[in-house]
């Protein structure tokens, strides 16, 4: 364990997946859709479609599933993105010999520092927002998983955009989706500290009135001074660069109470988008062993950067 494979995560899963491989669970964040090219051939998130990209996000997943253990979890971000107003152009033929990438000879990418941006998908109009995590969230329920829930990412230091006509996006989304309707999930783990140490909501005293079915009354709330309450649904984390990565990274702070809560210590946590390897450096930390899949191998010095450095106490 604790280690990277490199090349298409579809082809390195059904490797694991030969191999006997399992895991208890899977903290990842894909490409999104149509923002930016890695400059990878048959890197996922260029496809010319939201369905398409849907289709390759199930495809993905299906094979995640199959590594986890009957209990385990899946904890998936995915941002979401407009259309693009008709704001496309086309690449100049000087742009398509400088890249390997065929999918960039599709006359509806635009080519801005790696980011793109694709033609209105058919069925949206120009400005629509696109909903790519909910459609990749119910595709996936679909395909047999439970959507457990989706929590809202809220990012106080979010990218600035020059809109004026809508609110400035400052959140997204980490769908909690698990493949039995029973699964590992230590709430304990990420409890949040109470506000007044008084959750009495917990532990009320009830009794039925006039033995009534359905109706009771109120016999005295119990003071129960609990430290921790369940964890909210609402995140708050700031985006933080990471030095030498010229992509968006993982906040360690976002996926630690995913590993808390999903695994227990030995546990084998997967990430098939490893990227910089975040997802390896804090399962490391947390005391959990790793298994990453990447497409670019360029990023290896990163991930060893990360993964090589001493775990922190526990």
């Amino acid at each position: 364990m604790n280690k990277c494979l490199f090349g298409d995560c579809r082809d390195s899963m059904r490797q694991l997946i030969k191999d006997g491989v399992k895991v208890q669970t899977c903290v990842t964040s894909p490409p999104y859709w149509g923002l930016r090219d890695y400059g990878n051939d048959g890197q996922l998130g260029l496809e010319e479609t939201p369905e398409k990209y849907t289709e390759n996000m199930v495809e993905v997943f299906s094979l995640v599933k199959e590594l986890l253990n009957d209990d385990g979890t899946l904890w998936l971000n995915l941002g979401d993105s407009y259309t693009s107003g008709g704001r496309s152009r086309y690449c100049s033929g000087e742009e398509l010999s400088k890249s390997n990438n065929l999918q960039k000879t599709s006359k509806s990418w635009l080519e801005t520092d790696g980011q793109f941006r694709p033609d209105t998908p058919a069925g949206l109009k120009p400005k629509d927002l696109i909903g790519i995590p909910w459609r990749v969230a119910f595709a996936l329920q679909q395909d047999g998983w439970y959507l457990r829930q989706d929590i809202i990412w809220h990012k106080p230091n979010p990218m600035p955009e020059s809109v004026t006509d809508r609110c400035t996006k400052s959140h997204e989304y980490i769908f909690l989706l698990s493949k039995s309707p029973k699964y590992y999930y230590d709430n304990e783990a990420i409890g949040e500290k109470t506000i007044t140490q008084d959750n009495s909501n917990r532990d009320r005293d009830t009794t039925r009135l006039n033995n009534t079915p359905g109706r009771t009354k109120m016999n005295g709330l119990k003071t129960n001074n609990y430290e921790t309450r369940n964890k909210r649904s609402i995140w708050t984390v700031n985006t933080k660069p990471y030095d030498g990565a010229h992509f968006a990274v993982f906040p360690e702070e976002l996926i630690e109470p995913c590993i808390l809560a999903g695994s227990k210590k030995d546990d084998i946590v997967l990430d098939p988008f490893f990227g910089s390897g975040t997802t390896g450096q804090v399962s490391q930390n947390l005391g959990r062993k790793w298994i990453g899949c990447e497409l670019n191998e360029e990023y290896e010095g990163l991930q060893k950067k990360r993964t090589d450095q001493m775990a922190l106490p526990l």
